[in-house]
Formats: C-alpha cells, structure tokens, sequence
C-alpha cells in the first residue's frame, strides 16, 4: 500500500472514531476526465456515513469551503476587475483568474477538483458544508461576497483552497491568516496551525521554501480574511510554476490526499475549540 494510500484510509479510520494554449488546454481537459465533474471515490475512502456522522466532532460544524478563483472568470475580465472593499479601508479587484502550471492547468480548475473532495468527506463526517462556488457560478464570487458567506452561515471555520504562482526554482505550501489585529485573529490562526499540522504530515508537499515562516503567511491584503468575522484561512497548496509541485497537484490521488488532510486539520481544530 503506497503511502498516498495509507494517508488517505487512516484519515477516514480516525474520522470513522471520531489558480492556454492548445497543449494545455488538453493536458488539463485529461485531469478533468481522470476525476470527472464530481469527486473520485475509491472504496477506501467512502466510510460509513451512518457510522463517521454518529462519532465524528464535525458532526453538525458549519464549515465553508472555498474553491479558489473560478473557472469562468476567464470570460468574465471585466467583471471580475470591479473593485469592493479590502477589509482596511481600501479597495481591490473583485476576484482573478489564478495562475496555472507550464502545460496549462489552471488554478482554478485544480481548487474546484479539490474541493468537491473536501466537499464529499467533510459531508460524510457529518458537517454541515457550505460552499462558495458552485458548478454554475459563472464567475466570482468577489472576494467581499465570499466573506460575507462565511460571516452569514456563522462558520466554525472557512478553509479557501489555492495554488500559488511562485519561483520556479522554489516549492512548497503555505497557509495565510489574517495579519490585522481582531477578535477573528488567534482562532484563525489555531485554524491555520491546524491546516500546516495535517497538511505537512498528511501529504509529500513540504512547507514553502520561498514565502512565510514554517508554513504560516499572516496577511493584511487579503479582503477575504480582513473582511471575515469567523476563523478563516487561506491555503496555498503548492507552486503551479515548480515542475515538482505542478506534477504533484496534476495527480488525482495528491488532491485525494490534500482533501483528506483538511478533514484532519478541521476535526483537530473543532476539537480544540
């Protein structure tokens, strides 16, 4: 049994207890079709619903998951340049379109991919999810409206899945928390200690060796965590411009892998409360 593999089965064991040309545009269309437009399940990763929802500390926990960027905002330039508020009494563009690796994976559609995972596993712990993107967004949502989804449903935690687009001679993740001075403050950031704790030990990612300090990121420029009341962070799960990183998040099983290591990081935190 590959490593990936046994990550994956002992997060649902615990659970069960307890970012165009052409070449890119086909390398990517081969991800999509490897995962299709909803979650790849094997049997080792679809646990009991009864049984995880009876015993998991997820059970009945609202949490929000953000797919990062969307796949539409492509076609929507202009509409996403719109400015809101950042948070400090700034402004910043609506939303992106993300990076993507040298072949053309998007960002956008990798944090999709991962976060129907997530989606599927945190609803099989039990947890009440929300979401900010769906499969018929057409683009955004801006950076201030996926805030206030978190504020509105009361969140015990809102996990923002994204790639970064760093040097492509350095690698690795990391986690950004609010920077500004709050009530939000600490929790979100035991919520971002909790995701570098999963993530590191959970997944052959390693800690960024280019940004932030041992995997944490505080961050005053980011309206979605300035701007969110509840505990908050946003995940950069590896650099699409690192051969290394983008082979990683290509593969079907590393984002299995990743989903299941935000499983793990949300049920130590919500445990932690």
């Amino acid at each position: 049994m590959s490593r990936l593999v046994r990550v994956a089965v002992l997060t649902v064991a615990v659970a069960l207890l307890a970012g165009c040309g052409d070449a890119g545009h086909n390398s990517a269309s081969r991800r999509r079709s490897s995962t299709g437009s909803s979650p790849m399940m094997t049997p080792s990763t679809q646990p009991s619903p009864q049984l995880t929802q009876a015993s998991s500390p997820l059970a009945g926990v609202t949490v929000v998951v953000d797919a990062g960027h969307n796949r539409g905002n492509f076609g929507h330039t202009k509409e996403i340049a719109r400015q809101v508020p950042d948070g400090k009494g700034g402004s910043k563009p609506c939303n992106t379109t993300g990076t993507q690796t040298d072949d053309g994976y998007r960002e956008a559609e990798y944090t999709w991919d991962v976060s129907q995972r997530l989606v599927a596993l945190l609803r099989q712990a039990g947890a009440n999810v929300v979401t900010t993107v769906r499969a018929d967004t057409p683009w955004g949502p801006c950076v201030d409206q996926r805030a206030k989804i978190g504020n509105d449903a009361h969140a015990a935690a809102v996990v923002s899945i994204h790639a970064d687009g760093g040097p492509a001679g350095k690698r690795g993740f990391h986690v950004m928390e609010p920077g500004l001075s709050g009530p939000n403050k600490e929790p979100s950031h035991r919520l971002a200690a909790a995701v570098r704790d999963a993530y590191r030990s959970g997944s052959p990612m390693p800690v960024s060796n280019y940004i932030g300090v041992d995997g944490l990121n505080p961050r005053t420029d980011m309206a979605g965590l300035n701007l969110s009341q509840v505990p908050a962070v946003m995940l950069e799960s590896g650099n699409m411009r690192n051969a290394t990183d983008a082979a990683l998040m290509g593969d079907a099983s590393f984002r299995q892998t990743l989903a299941a290591a935000l499983v793990t990081a949300l049920r130590n935190f919500v445990s932690s409360r």
